[in-house]
């Protein structure tokens, strides 16, 4: 048997890998490596598993059902860490359909083909997007019924929670939905704040700070996540959902000023008025995670990001030895 994780060459997904690996399951990654940003950056993210025999990685789309079974036969796959997912809020305003494909269609085809293989759990990566703009001094599963998603993305995320929940009543699979807080770290994509931020102060060029810099939100270290996926993993439930973050809303201004101290450089700070459909204020209330999961994060914000810009740090001076990928085949060369 074997473990399938979907987008597993993406930033928390090729976590995941690492992690499974490292206690030796057998890992198959699905990734169709698609050009939202450097597909390099995504084999990059896998290649020193390339030649381990517990991994078997397929450069494909989850929309391809007929792939997916195929899959699920030939590695008998019990168990599914659904990451892949088209991210991104201010892109999904611009590009609805694609989210629409890939983010519900995609998860769709998914819990389809994970109903036919009788798996026994199913994590879904879902995000505190769904929740929508939010007074609360926290954020807790218990309210989402008043869930109000402020774009395409967030909404496309609260569907697929919907149809986990389906799926696991018709089609008797364990499904677990995990809503990530603002996940950063190592690997980090760089369209995301942390790394877009690092890049900018590096390069001394303006670092466009969208309102006061005074919103808040709930920065989780990505080990913290990853932990989280594991621990969902291991202890299936017929269905149910929790918040997987850090608990501890940090101003934008703050985290800039502690990227800047591990930096050692100022920040051109440039004050923009604030764009539509991005949160303002998230804070996960992760007593619920605590008390089913077993599991609480660890690292705090001073320490992530200190990890984040050593990363950070040392992939700029390392030279972007590039793979080839015959995109034809599906495979590398």
């Amino acid at each position: 048997m074997a473990v399938l994780v979907t987008g597993g060459a993406g930033f928390i997904g090729s976590h995941v890998v690492d992690a499974l690996l490292s206690r030796g399951d057998n890992v198959v990654c699905i990734d169709n490596l698609n050009s939202y940003y450097d597909p390099l950056q995504k084999i990059r993210n896998i290649q020193h598993h390339l030649d381990n025999p517990k991994f078997n990685f397929f450069c494909r789309d989850i929309c391809e059902r007929q792939r997916m079974s195929e899959i699920f036969d030939v590695f008998d796959i019990k168990k599914v860490v659904h990451l892949a997912a088209r991210a991104g809020v201010r892109a999904s305003i611009e590009q609805p359909h694609v989210y629409t494909e890939a983010n519900v269609e995609g998860t769709v085809n998914m819990l389809e083909v994970a109903k036919k293989h009788f798996v026994k759990n199913f994590v879904f990566a879902s995000s505190s997007s769904a929740y929508g703009p939010r007074a609360e001094e926290s954020f807790s599963e218990e309210t989402i019924h008043n869930d109000r998603p402020a774009s395409p993305y967030a909404a496309s995320k609260k569907s697929c929670e919907h149809f986990c929940h389906m799926y696991s009543k018709l089609g008797n699979i364990p499904v677990t939905a995990l809503r990530f807080f603002s996940v950063y770290g190592p690997r980090g994509r760089p369209d995301m704040m942390p790394y877009k931020t690092a890049a900018l102060i590096s390069l001394g060029q303006d670092v466009h700070i969208y309102g006061d810099g005074t919103t808040k939100r709930d920065w989780t270290y990505v080990e913290d996540v990853v932990n989280g996926v594991i621990a969902a993993l291991d202890d299936p439930k017929d269905y149910d959902m929790f918040n997987i973050g850090n608990s501890h809303a940090v101003e934008l201004n703050t985290l800039i000023s502690l990227l800047e101290q591990n930096l050692g450089k100022q920040a051109k700070r440039v004050y923009l008025p604030a764009p539509a459909g991005e949160p303002s204020f998230t804070h996960a209330d992760i007593s619920k995670a605590k008390k089913h999961l077993g599991w609480e994060p660890k690292t705090s914000i001073e320490e992530g990001i200190a990890r984040f810009v050593d990363w950070f740090k040392q992939q700029r001076r390392q030279p972007q030895k590039g793979l080839e990928l015959d995109y034809q085949t599906w495979r590398f060369k």
